[in-house]
């Protein structure tokens, strides 16, 4: 569920679903790209979720991004 999420994970959950790449989220915190990768495979395995798309479809449900 998303409480247990790191404060990292949702960061970058909230900027893949405000639809970033991985570099421009990587650039915006100072981390590398396949960090970003990692958080974002780690996060999607914790929801249960299989791709940027129900990644998004997750975020506007949980109100972390909005139309």
């Amino acid at each position: 569920s998303y409480e247990q999420l790191t404060g990292r994970e949702k960061e970058v959950l909230r900027l893949l679903a405000e639809g970033l790449t991985n570099k421009e989220i990587a650039k915006l915190l100072v981390i590398s790209p396949k960090t970003v990768d990692s958080h974002k495979t780690r996060l999607m395995a914790k929801l249960e979720l299989r791709n940027r798309a129900e990644l998004i479809k997750y975020a506007l449900q949980k109100k972390i991004i909005s139309m």
